[in-house]
């Protein structure tokens, strides 16, 4: 692998401040939805209520993936400010272009992140 281009390091910036606009935006917007669910069976039924609460946690666990990828962004575009961006945090080896641009804020190389998914 060879070293990000200053033009690849730019257009992957913008890429990661747009994804972090939207992971940010996603987050405010469904804010709500992971309210405690209220125990009023006269305006809701036993199956609704159910059904409430089976949203709940769809929405904190979409939540919860959320922050954990808007914290992956927040980390990719400290690591461009710092000049570290685009390298392997355990091989300290090039991530390469193509791996960013499908996931820019990826702080493994493919190998790393292969062996690590694999001891899962």
């Amino acid at each position: 692998m060879e070293p990000l281009l200053d033009s690849e390091t730019s257009l992957l910036k913008q890429q990661l401040l747009e994804l972090r606009t939207m992971l940010l935006s996603q987050l405010e917007a469904n804010s709500g939805a992971a309210d405690t669910v209220t125990l009023d069976q006269s305006k809701v039924g036993r199956v609704s209520r159910m059904d409430a609460m089976q949203q709940q946690q769809m929405a904190l666990s979409t939540r919860a993936k959320a922050k954990l990828r808007l914290q992956k962004v927040v980390a990719a575009l400290n690591a461009i400010e710092q000049d570290e961006y685009g390298y392997c945090r355990r091989c300290d080896e090039d991530i390469g272009f193509p791996r960013l641009q499908a996931q820019p804020g990826t702080a493994l190389c493919f190998n790393c992140q292969n062996h690590s998914d694999m001891q899962q």
